[in-house]
C-alpha cells in the first residue's frame, strides 16, 4: 500500500472545519434517515464546528493523503461526535478514531446514541461499550429514544 492509502489520525484545526461539516451532514443523512432533514446549510454547520466543536472539544480527524474521512470530538469523558464519510464505513476508520479517543481518555468514556442507530450501537458494542441507561427521548432535541453507553478501561476496572 502506498503512502496515499494509509489512514492516519491527527488533531483537527480550524482549516478542517468545512470538511468536518461536510462529513457531519453527509453521515447523518446517510446513516440516520429517521432524523428530520437538516435545517442548517453547510456554511452554518461549518460555523458551528469552528465556534463550538473545535473550541469546546478535543477533536481529531482521520485523513488519507489530503482527504478527511471522519472526525471524533471528545469533551471530558463524553464522546460527543464520531462521524465518518458514508463511503468509508466498515473499513477501520471509525476504529482508528475511537482508539485515539480512548488513548486520550483512558479511564472511561460515555456517549449517547439513538436506539434506531443500530449500526452505531453494534460498532460500540464491538468495542466494549455497554448500555448504562435507556431513555424515551425526552432529553434530546429529536425526541427519539436513546441510550447512554459506557466504556471502562480494563486498567481501571
Amino acid at each position: 500500500m502506498n503512502a496515499e492509502g494509509l489512514v492516519r489520525i491527527r488533531a483537527a484545526g480550524v482549516s478542517d472545519a468545512a470538511d468536518i461539516a461536510r462529513i457531519h451532514m453527509a453521515s447523518r443523512a446517510a446513516t440516520m434517515p429517521y432524523l428530520p432533514p437538516q435545517k442548517r446549510n453547510h456554511e452554518q454547520v461549518t460555523r458551528w464546528v469552528e465556534e463550538v466543536i473545535l473550541k469546546e472539544s478535543h477533536t481529531w480527524v482521520a485523513v488519507r493523503g489530503a482527504e478527511l474521512l471522519g472526525y471524533a470530538a471528545l469533551k471530558g469523558d463524553l464522546l460527543e461526535h464520531l462521524y465518518l464519510r458514508p463511503d468509508v464505513l466498515r473499513r477501520g476508520v471509525g476504529t482508528l478514531l475511537l482508539d485515539e479517543v480512548k488513548r486520550n481518555c483512558p479511564g472511561r468514556l460515555i456517549l449517547h446514541v439513538f436506539e434506531l442507530n443500530t449500526g452505531a450501537r453494534q460498532f460500540y458494542a464491538h468495542h466494549g461499550f455497554t448500555v448504562l441507561e435507556r431513555t424515551d427521548g425526552s432529553r434530546n432535541m429529536e425526541h427519539l429514544p436513546d441510550q447512554t453507553l459506557e466504556w471502562v478501561s480494563v486498567a481501571t476496572r
